[in-house]
């Protein structure tokens, strides 16, 4: 698979590091780990270099990240095979996340449903759908609207996200949350949604 053009190069060496790529998983997603809330099969989509996905395999999950940019699954693996963490990484597109061929018990959406045009929302839901299991678990963070300024991804309302998942999804909870980011946002953290949702019923013919 090719990478979008831009997503690749945020990952190349001797670049500016990609905002989000802080060398740490996000605090929130600490904290559900520390909660015992990633577990089971667990898919990260949009892996970036692998932090989240590392943590959640640290506390028991069997962990998969995936991620468009194949330089971003390297250095993950890299780190993985460095620290001796069994996780895995593949090269993926979220919008077509069924060619996996597996089904998971949770999904980790750390900062990929906001990059999304309005027209590609309604795929990139259905693909989460297409590989979580009933009754599973998709912890999404975007930016939302309080994050001043135009620098970073579009931001999102909690509206937004209740009618992106308003069928076949319970959206138990939305929860302000703060992204950290590097000293190339400009600034040390972001506004954010934390989202809890629920898969609640099948996909057709499943």
């Amino acid at each position: 698979m090719t990478a979008t053009p831009g997503w690749d190069d945020m990952y190349t060496p001797g670049s500016t590091p990609a905002p989000w790529d802080i060398g740490r998983p996000q605090p929130a997603f600490a904290r559900l780990a520390g909660a015992g809330l990633l577990t089971g099969r667990l898919l990260d989509v949009g892996c970036g270099t692998g932090e989240q996905t590392l943590l959640a395999a640290e506390h028991g999950a069997a962990a998969l990240g995936v991620d468009i940019s194949p330089r971003a699954v390297g250095l993950a693996r890299g780190k993985a095979a460095g620290r001796g963490v069994p996780a895995r990484f593949e090269v993926a597109d979220a919008l077509h996340l069924g060619e996996l061929g597996l089904t998971f018990d949770t999904i980790i959406d750390c900062g990929v449903f906001h990059t999304f045009s309005d027209a590609d929302r309604g795929p990139y839901v259905a693909s989460l759908a297409g590989v979580l299991r009933p009754g599973g678990t998709c912890y999404l963070m975007c930016f939302s609207e309080h994050q001043p300024g135009p620098a970073g991804p579009r931001r999102v309302r909690q509206d937004e996200l209740r009618a992106a998942f308003a069928a076949g999804w319970d959206v138990s909870s939305i929860t302000a949350a703060r992204f950290d980011v590097n000293r190339s946002f400009g600034a040390a953290t972001a506004e954010a949604w934390l989202a809890t949702i629920r898969r609640v019923t099948a996909q057709p013919g499943n």
